[in-house]
C-alpha cells in the first residue's frame, strides 16, 4: 500500500477535496490522506456543498494537523498554494497552484473543485507507477529508526544486521491505516528481534 498526502494550510478545502477525489478514482493499492499546518475547526461549508453536488459527502470530515509521522509515512505529497507555510515533507513533492476556497462564493468554489478533480486525475494517470516505486518515505523512516538503534546495539550486532532487521520490521507497517505510532512500534519490535539469536522479522520475510 502506498500513501499520497495532500497538504494545504487549513485542511478545510483544497486538500480535503483532493483526498476525496483521490479516494474516488485511485486504484485500491494507492491511498490518500490530507492535513494542514494550521487546521481549521471544520471543513468550509461551501466546500461541503460543492462536493455534495458531485456525489461526495465530506460533511463528517475533520481538519487534521500535519504531524511528523504523517510526513515520514507519505510516499508522495502534494502541497497546494501554501508556499513557505507548508511544512517540509521528506518524500517526492508536487506543488499545485490552487486558490484557497475559503470565503469564496459557491460558483468559484465549484471551479476550484473541478480544477482539483482534473489535477487528481492527471496525478493518477501520470504518476501512479512512480508512486508505487518510490521508496523515499520508507528510507526516511528506516534512517530515523536506525539512528535510535545504532548506539544500543553497537558491538552486539553488525550495521548490516541492524538495517536488515529494521527494514523487515518497517515493511510490516506499510499497510497500517493508522500511523501515528508506527516508528515507536517498529523501534520496539526491532529491538526485540535484535535481542534474539535470529531476527524473527527476517525469518518470515
Amino acid at each position: 500500500m502506498k500513501y499520497v498526502l495532500f497538504v494545504c494550510n487549513h485542511n478545510a478545502g483544497r486538500s480535503q477535496m483532493a483526498q476525496a477525489f483521490f479516494e474516488r478514482y485511485a486504484p485500491a493499492d494507492l491511498r490518500a490522506e490530507s492535513a494542514g499546518s494550521t487546521p481549521a475547526t471544520a471543513v468550509w461549508p461551501a466546500v461541503v456543498e460543492a462536493m455534495t453536488e458531485v456525489g461526495i459527502d465530506i460533511s463528517d470530515r475533520t481538519p487534521t494537523r500535519l504531524l511528523r509521522e504523517m510526513q515520514l509515512h507519505a510516499d508522495w505529497a502534494v502541497t497546494m498554494g501554501c508556499g513557505d507555510a507548508c511544512p517540509y515533507v521528506p518524500s517526492t513533492v508536487e506543488e499545485w497552484d490552487i486558490p484557497d476556497p475559503a470565503g469564496r462564493p459557491i460558483d468559484e468554489v465549484r471551479a476550484i473543485r473541478d480544477a482539483i478533480e482534473q489535477h487528481v486525475l492527471d496525478l493518477i494517470e501520470r504518476r501512479a507507477d512512480a508512486i508505487r516505486a518510490d521508496r523515499t518515505a520508507h528510507e526516511r523512516r528506516l534512517e530515523s529508526l536506525l539512528s535510535q538503534l545504532a548506539g544500543e546495539f553497537e558491538g552486539v550486532r553488525s550495521a548490516g544486521e541492524i538495517r536488515a532487521c529494521a527494514d523487515a520490521v518497517l515493511a510490516r507497517f506499510d499497510d497500517a491505516p493508522v500511523r501515528s505510532h508506527v516508528l515507536t512500534l517498529a523501534h520496539r519490535r526491532t529491538r526485540d528481534c535484535l535481542r534474539q539469536d535470529a531476527c524473527e522479522a527476517l525469518a518470515v520475510r
